[in-house]
């Protein structure tokens, strides 16, 4: 192909045919992506046609069932979603500016950080702009790669693991998270001046559910000491929910420290004056690098770097 021009500006390329890519891929035929997109068969495979014969190369095969798309395929219908969810993302911060907000910014965070960081961030955002509309998801780190991937978020505050594709991310660590065992403010183990693992075995025990990392750290804290894991568990992450079964209850449960030193000091729970052999890796601020991020997401990007300076006793971040 010349390099004159951009191939895409020689080809006239038509959203309609980005469209029509991602429905053929969807629906699995061209004759039910057509309809999706509401045009006839013929004028459907006609707009494939005239895109293969630009790019000179098949970008489906025809099956006697159907179409698959062959690797030039995939690789146009995977840009052909970015190009899609750009244009979406678009069509929304105008909407959102017409309304008279000053954008929108998509922020996931794990646990501990939620607490603590987001908050002082989102507060600094606002005095920037009054007027942001902020979205905020609190998961687990696999759970926030994946909506990253998707596009569905702009920025995260996460793990990297080594599991995770880290060609296409910008990281940025922050702090470690410590690990702590909470319990009700009346809860017997607080009578005991220094209690030991043994001590809080005896209890039923509020985890997250297996796959997660905390789990497995919570595991390997008794069987590194020998200990049998607690008879009684209770899994679930949803915080709200374990707060509430402490109070009605004897069990003990471990969240991040930063995220319970702020329910402590509201009287909610108590933590066990214990030190756990249980920290969990560094944790950052995670963005991609090939999606721009928009005027509202680098406003929160730079009101996070700046609270986690003071949040963590870090030096300035670029």
């Amino acid at each position: 192909m010349s390099q004159e021009k951009p191939w895409f500006l020689r080809a006239r390329l038509k959203t309609r045919q980005l469209l029509l890519l991602v429905a053929i891929d969807e629906q699995g035929n061209i004759h039910r992506a057509a309809e999706s997109l509401d045009v006839s068969q013929p004028a459907a495979s006609k707009l494939l046609k005239d895109l293969e014969d630009l790019m000179e190369v098949p970008l489906f095969e025809r099956m006697p069932r159907g179409m698959r798309a062959t690797l030039y395929g995939e690789v146009m219908i995977r840009h052909a979603r970015i190009a899609l969810a750009s244009l979406g993302e678009a069509g929304d911060e105008i909407e959102s500016l017409k309304e008279g907000y000053a954008g929108t910014v998509r922020v996931g965070a794990i646990q501990g950080p939620a607490v603590t960081l987001i908050p002082e961030a989102i507060k600094r955002a606002l005095q920037e702009r009054p007027l942001l509309r902020v979205s905020m998801l609190v998961e687990s780190s696999d759970v926030l790669m994946e909506r990253l991937a998707q596009r569905k978020l702009d920025i995260l505050v996460a793990r990297l693991f080594a599991r995770h594709d880290k060609s296409q991310l910008h990281y940025q660590a922050l702090a470690e998270e410590k690990i702590c065992a909470i319990v009700s403010p009346d809860h017997p183990i607080l009578a005991l001046k220094k209690p030991s693992l043994a001590d809080m075995a005896r209890y039923g025990w509020i985890v997250p559910p297996p796959g997660s990392v905390l789990r497995h750290r919570f595991e390997l804290l008794f069987h590194n000491t020998g200990l049998a894991l607690p008879e009684r568990l209770i899994e679930s992450t949803a915080l709200v929910f374990v707060l509430n079964m402490l109070r009605r209850t004897d069990y003990i449960s471990v969240i991040p420290t930063d995220a319970a030193e702020y329910y402590v000091a509201h009287g909610v729970i108590a933590q066990v004056p214990v030190e756990l052999a249980c920290k969990m890796d560094d944790f950052g601020i995670i963005t991609r690098k090939d999606w721009l991020l928009s005027p509202a997401a680098r406003c929160m990007l730079t009101a996070l770097k700046q609270a986690a300076s003071d949040v963590y006793g870090l030096p300035r971040l670029d």
